[in-house]
């Protein structure tokens, strides 16, 4: 969980779904933006939901046209209905591809290998396309489809760009039908919707409700297409008796496996209003989502439209959720004791949120907490959960959301610099044991080559050579042919080296570094070009057109950064932890700055001065004072840390922590777990002023 914010009290609805008891308190819950106004949360109750795709604007958006759900036992489809579920019907196979009934781009209807050039055509555009398999005029026939669009006037404006992409006419279609009535078996429903497409007309079998089909006729984008379509209907079916469609339904269709790689499959097109659902259950197997990364999980899903597009939300028992979430954000090797604490600052957050979402409590990210289904659950972690199973943090009564995040980077965060403000459970505290992040881990060679290059080399490929610099700095060589020196102390296999050296090559070493990870870390070096593209969007203010100087101006209780100032402007963020993001995407605020063509002198008179490696440097030796080149000079400040000034302006942060830093430090629980304390007291040192109680 890296970003997160807090909200204060408000009272809001209670937690939707099948909650066996949900007794209402006031909470600290989140809300995308500082502290700001919150909802009231469940002390306790069943199930959570999930919300794993939807379009919920500015709070969450992950949107695919249709979703392929699986199980290894069997699925069936239906409603809750009275609190409990009732299965509509059992789906064939095990496997069944769901989306919704919204506005989508009609591409063509043709034979087999004119669609499949269309879809593959489509497939490399962000018109995704569906190829369906019907009858028509007493043929076999397939229809490409692309979509789904939120609204009529977005579709249209897909259908210029789709038919320009495959040579077609497209057309917009949409969500209005007609009814022709309902029957008692989908075997008679076929008979009429059979009846119907031999006459030239699109027919599709719908299931309302358990025992319960119907026939809807057309799929028209707007009241004026369906009006015409009734006409035409009724000219040369004048016995049909219809009605307009206006409930909920599953509209029931074959999708060939032209773009999902598989044989034809059933596809139910859910239909109606946004407040319309089905559930869809996979017993004690869980449900496999192929488009989630062909995750599998457990309890139910729930498929709704919301904004136009499909929305699918996980319900699932809110202790079975835990083994998940705590097996996704910790080491389940970690010791009980911090298994344990993760469990507990895991179920306050759930709790917390009362509504946040709108149609789910959570969603199955960072923006909320990881969740990756039954592949990230571990005896280990189910045994914390299962030890700890209703317990919570409460601060005054009020159960804390209780943030936290990977590594504190030695001491927490005080809200102020996360959030700007925060509540009386969060408080900058010692977080010693993140460094149980670094065990085992290598250090690394700072070095400047012979060529005036600085780069990283990995201490085990490194040896060091007798004798120093006249700066009293060490030398290395390297033990292997063709070592390669790293941008950073850290292997990235997509990063090319800045140089490969050979046994012999002597380098001067500028400082040994910890290896970049969890705790400590170097970013960069970034130009003054990529830091201006980064600020983007980011502060308030214009974004500088040139960077010659960044400076850390203000810090707060943990040291964190509160402002960065480029050629003396500050620049402003909406609350602190967003220098993160404007930066680059910097693990954490807790670092330091430091540029690559300047220095910074401190006079005698304290003030201070950036002097510039273009301008050169001033040397004062026996003989005289002189100007050094400006390139690849060596500075050393009063602590002998050494780097290297050049022409060429960049920027490089070295920092500790990995997240916000705010509450829980997970690798720093696992510090304390190994140094013998328990999940309680874990937690108390991390959240102040609480208790852990079971609600």
């Amino acid at each position: 969980m890296i970003g997160y914010t807090l909200n204060q009290n408000k009272k809001s609805k209670a937690w939707t779904g099948r909650v066996k008891r949900a007794a209402l308190i006031m909470v600290l819950a989140t809300a995308c933006m500082p502290w700001s106004t919150g909802v009231q949360a469940a002390a306790a109750q069943e199930d959570i939901r999930v919300v794993i795709f939807a379009d919920l604007g500015s709070k969450y958006k992950a949107t695919v046209p249709a979703v392929t759900l699986k199980s290894s036992g069997s699925l069936s489809v239906g409603q809750n209905s009275g609190g409990s579920y009732q299965a509509w019907m059992g789906l064939p196979d095990s496997t069944a591809r769901f989306s919704v009934d919204s506005y989508r781009v009609k591409v063509l209807e043709g034979n087999e290998a004119a669609a499949i050039k269309a879809a593959q055509a489509l497939q490399k555009t962000n018109d995704k396309p569906t190829v369906f398999i019907g009858s028509k005029n007493g043929s076999s026939v397939y229809q490409v489809y692309a979509g789904i669009y939120a609204s009529e006037q977005s579709a249209q404006a897909a259908v210029q760009r789709i038919s320009s992409v495959t040579g077609t006419q497209a057309e917009v279609k949409g969500n209005k039908h007609w009814s022709t009535g309902s029957y008692g078996t989908e075997q008679e429903a076929n008979l009429v919707r059979t009846t119907i497409a031999a006459a030239g007309f699109d027919a599709f079998t719908v299931i309302q409700s358990r025992g319960q089909y119907a026939v809807w006729v057309g799929e028209e984008s707007n009241d004026s297409k369906l009006s015409a379509l009734k006409t035409e209907l009724e000219s040369k079916q004048p016995k049909l008796t219809l009605s307009k469609v206006n409930q909920t339904g599953l509209i029931i269709r074959q999708e060939a496996g032209v773009t999902t790689g598989s044989q034809v499959m059933s596809h139910y097109m859910l239909s109606g209003s946004d407040k319309s659902k089905v559930i869809v259950s996979g017993g004690n197997n869980g449900i496999q989502v192929v488009e989630r990364s062909q995750r599998t999980y457990r309890g139910d899903m729930e498929i709704s439209m919301t904004s136009g597009q499909l929305a699918l939300v996980n319900e699932v028992p809110l202790e079975q959720y835990l083994y998940s979430v705590v097996g996704a954000e910790v080491y389940s090797s970690w010791p009980a004791e911090a298994l344990k604490a993760q469990a507990v600052a895991a179920r306050s957050y759930a709790l917390a949120q009362g509504n946040r979402f709108q149609i789910g409590n959570v969603v199955d990210g960072t923006l909320s907490q990881a969740y990756n289904g039954k592949s990230s659950e571990h005896a280990n972690v189910n045994e914390a959960v299962d030890a700890t199973a209703g317990e919570v943090i409460k601060n005054g009564g009020t159960v804390v959301e209780a943030v936290f995040s990977s590594n504190a980077g030695g001491v927490t965060a005080d809200a102020s610099e996360v959030w700007n403000s925060g509540g009386e459970a969060f408080a900058s505290v010692d977080s010693s044991g993140d460094t149980s992040a670094q065990k085992g881990a290598q250090e690394w060679y700072h070095v400047l080559l012979s060529n005036g290059k600085t780069g990283y080399i990995r201490e085990d490929n490194a040896k060091e050579l007798e004798g120093v610099t006249e700066a009293g700095l060490d030398k290395i060589t390297v033990t292997a042919e063709n070592t390669n020196v790293r941008p950073i102390p850290q292997i990235q296999s997509t990063v090319t080296p800045i140089a490969k050296v050979q046994p012999g090559e002597e380098m001067i070493v500028l400082e040994k570094v910890p290896q970049s990870g969890d705790y400590a870390w170097v970013r960069g070096p970034f130009t003054a070009a990529e830091i201006a593209k980064s600020l983007q969007g980011k502060i308030t203010g214009t974004v500088p057109s040139s960077i010659n100087h960044l400076d850390v101006t203000k810090r707060g209780p943990s040291g964190r950064v509160l402002e960065v100032e480029a050629d003396g402007a500050p620049l402003k963020v909406k609350y602190p932890d967003m220098y993160r993001s404007a930066m680059g995407g910097l693990p954490s605020t807790l670092f330091d700055i430091a540029s690559t063509g300047s220095y910074t002198v401190l006079g005698a008179d304290g003030a201070t001065s950036h002097v510039s490696g273009t301008q050169g440097t001033q040397i004062l030796s026996a003989s005289g004072t002189s100007t050094s080149s400006g390139n690849g000079v060596v500075v050393m400040n009063e602590d002998r840390h050494a780097r290297v000034i050049d022409k060429t302006q960049s920027f490089i942060f070295t920092g500790k922590g990995n997240g916000h830093g705010l509450g829980l430090s997970q690798w720093g629980a696992n510090g304390l777990a190994e140094q013998g304390y328990d999940y309680k007291k874990i937690l108390q040192h991390y959240y102040k002023n609480v208790d852990i109680v079971k609600d």
